[in-house]
């Protein structure tokens, strides 16, 4: 990639300008003509390096949603893997190494649905769901570095300045501006009036309401969402823990400061099947490289006598956005 296009995904994963030209914005900062930052884009979604420009909204505000695992054959796999994925409310589906292979999420409008689909997907895949809803969240921010350095130095962050609570919205989130936005804002010079035309509001409400979202804490960030393998991160793991439950937050807290671990929460126990509570998530270069963070947050925060476990990603069968809406015609 370019230098213009590695500070581009490096410096504008969040805060992406609600102004009515926000493209034009992005450029002046670049010292670049808006249509170039536009085609610059529109070719990196062509490679697949970006998924979208566009909200990532926080778990749990709007709709329902739960992580979920099955396990499957080695010979079923795939036509397990493809009942899963042709769910409009699945949004990721990968392979990962552990009798539990097949883990997915699931967003839906409300938990009926979320049941129904699956339910849907246990009917027709033959096996049990084991659904781990996400119980509560320390680290939930997930943003790759593109440059400036090794991918992931392994040293403990400083304390993060804790965010302001989330404010109360006047109203309800409006359900038709989610679903023009879940996937991404269309890259055009005047992305929020377009919007605006298809759902039958001015530009002014658009960046108004998206901004009231920000506030309250349903829009948890605004920018270019990358798609990781690309920027070279081919490696992920999920390190799952058993800690005592006296124990789970401050050990959550903790591992959450750990340069290396991308996403850490806690969800509920499945015994006998799963006796795991805590969740890390930790994406490098190569295999070695998650394992080298591993051991070292390991020995640092000195959790040797924790069980644990290391699942590893094989396949990625499929990846996008949540879909919190249904897309509606709007007259």
């Amino acid at each position: 990639m370019t230098d213009l296009e590695q500070r581009l995904l490096n410096d504008y994963q969040r805060g992406f300008p609600l102004v009515p030209e926000p493209f034009a914005c992005l450029a002046e900062e670049l010292g670049h003509a808006g249509r170039d930052v536009l085609a610059m884009l529109e070719n990196l979604v062509s490679r697949g390096v970006v998924s979208r420009v566009g909200p990532v909204f926080a778990p749990n505000r709007i709709g329902a949603s739960t992580l979920a695992a099955m396990a499957v054959p080695e010979d079923e796999l795939e036509r397990v893997a493809a009942i899963v994925s042709e769910h409009a409310e699945v949004n990721h589906n990968y392979e990962r190494e552990h009798r539990l292979n097949l883990w997915f999420v699931i967003t839906a409008p409300d938990r009926a649905r979320l049941r129904a689909v699956m339910g849907d997907i246990e009917r027709r895949g033959g096996h049990a769901v084991l659904p781990l809803p996400l119980v509560k969240a320390y680290h939930i921010d997930l943003g790759f570095r593109v440059h400036g350095g090794p991918a992931r130095s392994y040293r403990r962050k400083l304390p993060a300045v804790r965010p302001a609570r989330p404010v109360a919205m006047d109203g309800a989130p409006d359900a038709d501006l989610i679903a023009a936005i879940q996937l991404g804002l269309p890259l055009v010079e005047r992305p929020y009036r377009a919007i605006g035309e298809r759902i039958g509001l001015d530009e002014r409400g658009v960046i108004e309401r998206i901004a009231a979202m920000q506030r309250a804490g349903i829009i948890k960030r605004l920018g270019v969402i990358v798609r990781h393998r690309k920027l070279g991160y081919r490696a992920n793991a999920m390190l799952v823990w058993d800690i005592p439950d006296e124990r789970v937050d401050e050990v959550g807290r903790t591992l959450a400061t750990v340069d290396c671990v991308t996403l850490c929460y806690q969800r509920p126990r499945r015994p006998p099947d799963w006796p795991y509570n805590l969740f890390c998530m930790i994406h490098g270069k190569d295999r070695r490289e998650v394992l080298s963070c591993i051991d070292e947050l390991i020995d640092e925060l000195a959790l040797n006598g924790l069980g644990h476990d290391v699942l590893f990603s094989r396949r990625c069968f499929k990846q996008r956005g949540a879909m919190y809406r249904p897309e509606r015609t709007v007259a």
